[in-house]
């Protein structure tokens, strides 16, 4: 419990802080959307391509892993999806729901997670993940957005509209770019590389803040957002590592340490890409913002459970 709660704390920090800075005023209104565009823009960019230029194929050579992992995000990205769409939900904004409940927080808190319960062993496994979560995953919930956000119903001239739309679009952009100059083996000069660090490191960070700004925000909320909120914060904690699990140890039948790592990094609460999606698309972002809050207060019981289990049964 203690080191689940020491590496989630920055997390609160950041998001209080943000949270304390709207309420006084130290922010203006637009603190957040601006905040967001920087994140969207330039750092969570740099940050893609930057782990993307430096991804070796032989680090990403886990075909068993990238299954299981590719598999449980996936399905519970198609449960959401399915259920908000069933309730009448815009595609767009059941896209935004759906990454919510199926984008685990492999980058800020998977990394020292893994590394204080399985070493230095869970650097590839956790890489794996972050690339699946913020390329995959992400690249898959913007074409969704952008389908839904096109009004062409012919299917040629649809198609046309989206793939405009992702070409302009930097999320799509910066990791393709990076798997370009990794597979013609360049490598980034020193100057640029120090670049994108500044920039990749304010990613997280400045998404948080963000998130705390928009949580501050006073506005009507029905009893729908903290139900929806809930379901995928239930389907983000319990569904997700569980099918994980189950793929992994079941299906797959991975080796004891990558079945404990790959539930691990399934059980982690929800990253901020899908609050800043909501805020790119101008979606309404409650039920992203707070699926990201709840989930991350759940997984202080749902993490240190787990951890347990797994200690209990070393």
């Amino acid at each position: 419990m203690l080191s689940t709660l020491e590496i989630l704390l920055p997390v609160f920090a950041l998001i209080l802080a943000g949270f304390v800075c709207r309420r006084r005023g130290v922010l203006g209104p637009n603190a957040a959307s601006e905040l967001n565009r920087f994140v969207v823009w330039l750092a969570l960019p740099a940050l893609l391509f930057d782990t993307m230029a430096h991804a070796t194929w032989l680090q990403l050579d886990q075909p068993a892993f990238i299954a299981v992992f590719s598999i449980a995000c996936a399905g519970a990205f198609a449960f959401i999806l399915a259920v908000r769409l069933a309730r009448g939900l815009h595609l767009a904004d059941a896209s935004i729901d759906a990454i919510a409940a199926a984008y685990p927080n492999t980058g800020y808190i998977g990394f020292p997670l893994c590394l204080i319960l399985f070493g230095a062993s869970s650097l590839t496994p956790t890489t794996i993940a972050t690339i699946i979560v913020a390329c995959v995953l992400f690249a898959i919930a913007i074409v969704l957005i952008e389908i839904g956000l096109q009004t062409e119903r012919a299917p040629h001239r649809l198609g046309l509209k989206v793939l405009r739309s992702l070409s302009r679009n930097p999320l799509i952009v910066s990791p393709i770019a990076g798997v370009a100059l990794a597979a013609a083996h360049v490598a980034v000069p020193a100057s640029a590389e120090t670049f994108l660090k500044l920039l990749s490191g304010a990613a997280s960070p400045c998404a948080l803040v963000s998130l705390g700004l928009f949580l501050a925000e006073r506005r009507p909320a029905g009893d729908a957002v903290p139900r929806s909120a809930l379901l995928l914060t239930g389907t983000k904690l319990v569904v997700q590592p569980a099918l994980a699990w189950w793929l992994a140890a079941r299906v797959f039948v991975l080796p004891a340490t990558l079945v404990d790592m790959t539930v691990v990094l399934a059980a982690l609460p929800t990253g901020t890409g899908p609050f800043m999606l909501a805020e790119f698309y101008r979606r309404e972002g409650q039920v992203a913002s707070r699926t990201i809050l709840f989930s991350t207060l759940g997984s202080l019981v749902s993490l240190s459970a787990l951890l347990l289990y797994l200690h209990l049964h070393a």
